[in-house]
C-alpha cells in the first residue's frame, strides 16, 4: 500500500501539476499576446499615416499656391501645371487621410470585417482624380505647344520650383518608409503621388532653363505634357492595385504553397491534409481560409483544438493575416467509399451491343 502511495506521488506531484498549469497559461498567454501585437501593429500604423498625411496636405497645398502664382506671373506653363498637380495631390492626400480615418473604426453590427476596405477605396478614388488631373494638364500643355511664348521672371520660376522638388521629394521618401513599414496601400499611392510631384518639379525647371537660355520655347509646353504622362503611369499602377483589392483578387500565389508547406510540416504527426489555401487582402491586412479533411472520428474538440493550434502557427510566420478561418472536412471510410463508387460510375462506358450478338436474337 505503501508502496502504491509513493507511485502517485511520483506521478501526480503537486509541482508537476502547477507546471502543466503555468505551462497551458503561458500558451494562452503567447497566443493573445501575438494577436494583439498584430492588431497593435495595424492601429499603429493608421495613426502614423493619419499624420504624415496630414503633414502632406498642408505642405502640397502650400508649394502648389506658390507655384501657381509664379506661373502666373512669369506666364509659364509648366509651373502652372506643376501648380495645379500639387494642390489637386494635396487633395489627395485629404482624400487619404479621411480613409485612414475611417479605416481606424473597428468592427460594427454593419460592417461585420471592420472598415479595412475603406482605405483601398481612397486609392482608387485618388487614382481616378489623378487621372482627370492629368488630362486637364495635358490638354493645357497642348495649346501652350501650338501657342509657344517667353516667360518673364524665368530665375524665380527656376527658384521656385528648385524648392518645391526638394520639399516633395523629402516628405514623399518619409511618406514611403511608413507606407513600407505598415503595408497602407493608399499611403503607397500618395508617397507615389509626391514622388512624381517632385520629378514633375525637377522637369519643370529643366524645361524652362532649355526655354530660356537656349531659345526653345516649346520646351514649356513639352514639359506640361511630360508631366501629364508621368501622371497617368502612377495612377494606372494605383488603379490596378486598389481594383484588384476591391475584388478580392489574390496576387501571391506562392504564399498559398508556402502556408501548405508549413501547415504539413508543423502537424506531421496529424492526421490532416490539407485541401486548399484560400487568401484575399483588405489593404492593411490579409485573411485566410484554411480547409483541412480529418478523420471523421475525431470529436469536435479535438478538431477545434487543431484548428486553434494551425491558428497560431499561422499568425506568428505571417503577422499581416488576422483573421484565420480553419474549414475542417471529414475523410471518413464511409465518405472514401462513397467517393470510390462516385469515381466507378465515371468511368463506366456505356458498349454498344455488336452485330454478332443482334443476329442471334434475331435467329
Amino acid at each position: 500500500m505503501d508502496e502504491l502511495l509513493k507511485k502517485i506521488y511520483r506521478n501526480y506531484k503537486p509541482s508537476k501539476l502547477i507546471n502543466k498549469f503555468n505551462a497551458s497559461s503561458n500558451k494562452e498567454k503567447t497566443n493573445k499576446n501575438s494577436i494583439s501585437t498584430s492588431s497593435d501593429l495595424v492601429q499603429e500604423g493608421i495613426i502614423a499615416g493619419q499624420k504624415i498625411a496630414k503633414i502632406s496636405v498642408i505642405t502640397l497645398l502650400s508649394i502648389g499656391i506658390v507655384e501657381i502664382i509664379a506661373g502666373y506671373y512669369s506666364g509659364s506653363n509648366v509651373a502652372t501645371a506643376d501648380g495645379i498637380d500639387s494642390v489637386s495631390d494635396s487633395l489627395i492626400s485629404f482624400i487619404v487621410l479621411i480613409g485612414l480615418r475611417i479605416a481606424h473604426k473597428p468592427a460594427d453590427r454593419k460592417f461585420h470585417f471592420g472598415y479595412h476596405k475603406v482605405e483601398s477605396l481612397a486609392a482608387l478614388m485618388a487614382a481616378i482624380g489623378m487621372t482627370v488631373i492629368g488630362v486637364v494638364i495635358f490638354y493645357n500643355s497642348y495649346q501652350a505647344w501650338l501657342h509657344p511664348h517667353e516667360i518673364n521672371h524665368p530665375y524665380i520660376v527656376m527658384a521656385v520650383l528648385a524648392g518645391a522638388s526638394a520639399l516633395s521629394l523629402h516628405r514623399a521618401f518619409q511618406m514611403r518608409t511608413i507606407a513600407n513599414k505598415y503595408n497602407l496601400l493608399s499611403l503607397k499611392t500618395d508617397a507615389r503621388n509626391s514622388i512624381k510631384d517632385g520629378s514633375a518639379s525637377v522637369v519643370g525647371f529643366l524645361s524652362i532653363l532649355l526655354s530660356t537660355q537656349f531659345g526653345l520655347l516649346q520646351m514649356d509646353a513639352i514639359g506640361g505634357m511630360i508631366i501629364a504622362l508621368y501622371i497617368f503611369s502612377v495612377s494606372y499602377i494605383s488603379l490596378k492595385r486598389s481594383s484588384l483589392i476591391l475584388v478580392d483578387s489574390w496576387q501571391n500565389p506562392k504564399l498559398t504553397v508556402m502556408i501548405k508547406n508549413i501547415i504539413s510540416e508543423e502537424f506531421k504527426d496529424e492526421k490532416i491534409r490539407i485541401r486548399e489555401v484560400l487568401l484575399r487582402s483588405s489593404g492593411m491586412v490579409d485573411q485566410a481560409e484554411i480547409h483541412m479533411e480529418v478523420d471523421g472520428k475525431e470529436s469536435v474538440s479535438e478538431v477545434e483544438e487543431l484548428s486553434l493550434k494551425i491558428q497560431d502557427v499561422i499568425t506568428s510566420r505571417f503577422p499581416s493575416i488576422e483573421r484565420i478561418s480553419v474549414v475542417p472536412h471529414s475523410y471518413s471510410g464511409t465518405n472514401s467509399n462513397a467517393i470510390v463508387k462516385r469515381n466507378l460510375l465515371r468511368n463506366i462506358k456505356l458498349k454498344k451491343p455488336s452485330a454478332n450478338t443482334n443476329r442471334n436474337k434475331l435467329e
